[in-house]
């Protein structure tokens, strides 16, 4: 899907020329007239022609995406994706999940079709890795032991804390052996940052 696009664009009722572009939680407008537009926000959603035309607030937007764009922008808008889809989990997969205090997490991965343990377990294809603090990013080195040479460990932090930050989240994962390479929102509270082995280590 195109998530970054030149277009006409009325804001409010005022035309311009702007890039627009669709991100994880807002849509953002570069022009003349700027905006931001949270998508948990949205009163409505829905397209004429090849616009789509949102509401939020006591605002209003009409993006001139050409029908096709505008389709798949009111597709994703409608139908977001859950956390387990934007972290890749599939049915059948081995999965720890260990410190994690969310009351939903393992009740979302059964129902995925997950074979998921609250316990440490060796040959797993994710790790949920719960770090409040520095102290608990001290463990990576035996977590990392039980991860499958093609897993992902999901290491799962608070956010705007200054007991656990990303930079030390990620010195933490590079010196146990890992490298890091996508982050995503877990929930309103927490971020999961997505770790892996090099290649050339497994």
């Amino acid at each position: 899907m195109d998530k970054d696009i030149e277009c006409d664009v009325v804001i409010d009722g005022v035309a311009c020329d702007a890039r627009v572009l669709f991100e994880t939680e807002e849509i953002v407008v570069r022009g003349a007239q700027r905006a931001v537009i949270p998508l948990r926000k949205l009163k409505s959603a829905e397209m004429a022609g090849g616009a789509l035309l949102l509401s939020w607030d006591e605002h209003s937007v009409s993006l001139d995406l050409g029908e096709a764009t505008a389709n798949k922008w009111l597709e994703k808008i409608r139908n977001p994706k859950s956390r387990l889809d934007k972290i890749g989990v599939k049915e059948g997969q081995r999965i720890s999940a260990i410190g994690v205090a969310d009351p939903d997490l393992i009740g979302e991965l059964t129902a995925r079709g997950a074979d998921v343990s609250t316990r440490l377990r060796s040959g797993s294809d994710i790790i949920f890795f719960g770090a409040n603090d520095a102290a608990d990013l001290a463990r990576l080195p035996r977590v990392r032991e039980s991860l499958a040479p093609a897993g992902a460990l999901w290491i799962i932090r608070p956010k705007g804390v200054k007991t656990i930050t990303e930079a030390g989240t990620m010195a933490a994962g590079k010196a146990a052996g890992l490298v890091d390479v996508k982050v995503v929102k877990f929930s309103e509270t927490h971020t999961a940052e997505k770790f892996v082995i090099p290649v050339s280590r497994r």
